[in-house]
């Protein structure tokens, strides 16, 4: 073999190296883009940071609560014509429900911009650490060993916080819908969506939501009203 034939040949073998060596790192960089393109990133101005955030979460918000009110409106024509089936028992149990209309109050979806508010305030504009680890939007905690979960970044005591981990944000959305429906303590909000829509109204009915009580409320308030969330009702 002359030369000129290796040289050739270390030509061709280098071009083939270079080109396996390219793949490579587009495979790493379209992992990257595939696992975290879903989440807003942290280092972009406030205002873009927003946008990402309306973008990420009020399609899936639109979607939870176009089908919650499909099914609230179903079973309350079943039940307002006095009828009762398996579908019906099935929803009673699902909702923890303790009578057919305590299973529509249950079910009557909420404002959407009291859940956008609640995202965004719970989630940093989708930029917190449960968001870009677990698709936590709502900082929903975890006390079942057996499901999907992570690590919160503090303790209570010495006793260890786990936050749910969601497969995709219209998860998260509709656990959060389900966990308002159906928690012990949401009792009087669920009594105040039944009378009014008005996202200012229900707000103040979540201080059990977070330990800052009432003052949720209030920055709720705040958060729907500078941001007009309310023009997604």
């Amino acid at each position: 073999m002359n030369t000129k034939t290796l040289q050739k040949l270390g030509l061709v073998i280098v071009l083939l190296l270079s080109t396996i060596l390219y793949v490579i790192q587009s495979i790493k960089v379209n992992d990257k883009i595939s696992s975290s393109g879903s989440i807003v990133p942290k280092k972009i101005t406030v205002q873009e940071k927003k946008q990402k955030f309306l973008d990420l979460v009020v399609p899936a918000v639109n979607k939870v609560y176009a089908d919650l009110q499909t099914k609230y409106k179903e079973a309350k024509k079943i039940l307002d014509n006095g009828n009762s089936n398996v579908k019906i028992e099935k929803l009673m149990k699902l909702y923890s429900a303790k009578n057919p209309q305590d299973l529509l109050v249950r079910m009557k979806p909420h404002a959407k911009s009291v859940a956008i508010a609640q995202a965004a305030m719970e989630s940093a504009w989708a930029t917190s650490r449960f968001t870009r680890v677990a698709t936590n939007l709502f900082g929903v905690w975890s006390l079942n060993k057996n499901e999907p979960r992570v690590v919160a970044g503090k303790k209570r005591g010495k006793k260890t916080i786990y936050v749910k981990k969601y497969s995709s944000v219209e998860a998260s959305i509709r656990d959060y819908y389900r966990i308002l429906a159906t928690g012990r303590v949401f009792d009087e909000f669920r009594a105040e969506k039944m009378r009014s829509n008005d996202p200012y109204k229900l707000v103040k009915k979540l201080d059990k939501y977070s330990e800052k009580g009432a003052e949720y409320g209030k920055e709720l308030k705040s958060m729907i009203s500078y941001n007009h969330f309310y023009k997604f009702d």
